[in-house]
């Protein structure tokens, strides 16, 4: 069978790099964990976000990806290297592709970051944009409300635009012509940010770029896909159970063969698998996705 590639975050946010990936890797199998029970990572503890991540990708490992991508910035600060110690294959972040893409995009040397709290306050896009360029500006801005509002499936709605103008507009007043997008789940909110922003400054997320390191890593392990798998080609959404902040092995649904996709979620999966048609629909258009839910005694996540 097909290994995967695995790909994770705190909620949907990371299916905005899962997008990238089945655009540029048609012929590759993902299997995707948000764990939208616990989002959003961004205001939480260093500890708690370690915990989950690692719990995250013990998971995910009895689908033997070949590659992990931890699309999730708050994660990919906290965790990445430990993680990558911690395993014995490919462990891809999304902050460094996403510095050197804005590095690229600059003319003026003022750049603009805005992500969850954690993300902004570890400095993580400070570090990795200054390794890389010392003549550069940066202004950070912190956006806890913008993850709710894409979770719950209202980043289309005028409360997000108001939610959006007000936490950002007074960006503006600076000369910023690259703005980044520090949070995978910023993306479904892109529109809305580029009218407030204004035509000068163009938007950066690292979906692109990590899809372009994963491609380089996958053709120097020989592991880059040429022909299609021998799975059917069906997506599937199933839900992990948590128990007490640790995944709950038992709880969890005994079939972990990939089905060309399969998107996992640790919460309701109602508005998840809503937005996973919304947001995947063209990449997934060529079959009805099947949709499964595990069942613990009488709760149903």
């Amino acid at each position: 069978m097909q290994r995967p590639i695995a790909v994770l975050d705190s909620g949907v946010g990371g299916l905005t790099v899962v997008k990238e990936l089945l655009k540029q890797l048609p012929r590759e199998e993902i299997v995707y964990f948000g764990d939208t029970l616990r989002a959003p990572y961004g205001p939480r503890s260093k500890d708690e976000v370690m915990q989950f991540t690692e719990e995250v990708v013990q998971y995910l490992l009895k689908y033997d990806p070949k590659l992990v991508v931890i699309a999730c910035n708050t994660a990919t600060a906290v965790a990445l290297e430990h993680i990558r110690a911690s395993l014995s294959i490919p462990v891809i972040g999304v902050i460094e592709p996403g510095a050197r893409a804005a590095l690229r995009g600059t003319k003026t040397g003022y750049i603009g970051v805005i992500g969850t709290e954690g993300t902004i306050k570890s400095k993580a896009y400070d570090q990795a944009l200054y390794q890389l360029a010392d003549d550069i500006q940066i202004v950070s801005e912190a956006c806890p409300a913008f993850v709710p509002l894409v979770e719950k499936g209202e980043y289309e709605s005028a409360k997000a635009y108001k939610i959006v103008y007000e936490s950002i507009v007074h960006m503006r007043s600076y000369p910023i012509d690259c703005l980044i997008l520090g949070c995978t789940h910023y993306p479904f909110l892109a529109d809305t940010i580029a009218e407030v922003m204004g035509e000068s400054v163009t938007l950066i997320h690292s979906a692109e770029e990590t899809t372009t390191e994963v491609i380089a890593i996958l053709e120097k392990q020989g592991q880059y896909e040429q022909t299609e798998g021998h799975i059917d080609h069906e997506a599937i959404v199933t839900t992990s159970q948590f128990t007490s902040g640790s995944v709950d092995n038992e709880s969890v649904i005994a079939n972990t063969k990939i089905k060309k996709h399969c998107f996992i979620c640790s919460g309701d999966p109602t508005t998840f698998q809503m937005i996973v048609r919304q947001w995947l629909a063209d990449e997934l258009h060529q079959y009805e996705p099947e949709w499964k839910s595990s069942v613990n005694n009488s709760h149903i996540l």
